[in-house]
């Protein structure tokens, strides 16, 4: 097994990485992800996604993107999100935890999410929110991580690979502050 490297990506690396980004993207959603996107989805599709949603956002200091390298290439992402309202700096929100299909069940989405919490803490934030597809593999992985289920909203989104309609369960976590 590769040795597996985090890192918080800066801006002036975001597009020598869109590939890797677009690769896990591509084989999340095709393996029936719930992140926004339904088939038919293309690899140009998550390009165009990481280039006009994510990158402006990371490149103005609004979102923190966390990754994960093996093999000589990105196999994990997550998203933190930190511009929110005025009333509403104290806290920030998850989006997008992805592990390729090919790199799952060896602890990554764990260690992304232990790096999104301490970028969260350097940053003075003290809730994190996030939502994910009611049932889903990532809802136990928040659970082991101590978020708690704030409720579910029932028919909240359609799944990527048919027409069903899919709840979602927001969660929290109230982090703990520790002397920086």
């Amino acid at each position: 097994m590769s040795e597996i490297v985090y890192q918080t990506l800066k801006a002036e690396k975001l597009n020598e990485t869109l590939d890797d980004l677009a690769s896990i993207l591509h084989g999340c959603v095709q393996n029936g992800a719930s992140v926004s996107f339904i088939h038919p989805f293309s690899k140009e599709d998550a390009r165009s996604f990481w280039l006009k949603d994510v990158f402006p956002k990371v490149e103005k200091g609004e979102t923190v993107l966390l990754v994960a390298r093996a093999d000589d290439r990105l196999v994990g992402t997550v998203q933190l999100q930190t511009n929110l309202p005025p009333n509403q700096t104290h806290r920030c929100e998850v989006a997008k935890l992805l592990v390729h299909p090919d790199y799952r069940k060896r602890g990554i989405a764990t260690t992304l999410m232990e790096n999104l919490e301490e970028e969260a803490r350097a940053l003075g934030k003290s809730l994190i929110t996030l939502d994910t597809r009611s049932g889903d593999q990532a809802e136990p992985l928040y659970i082991l991580l101590d978020y708690k289920i704030a409720g579910r909203i029932p028919n909240f989104a359609r799944a990527a690979d048919c027409d069903r309609l899919d709840s979602t369960t927001y969660m929290y976590k109230i982090l703990e502050q520790t002397d920086l």
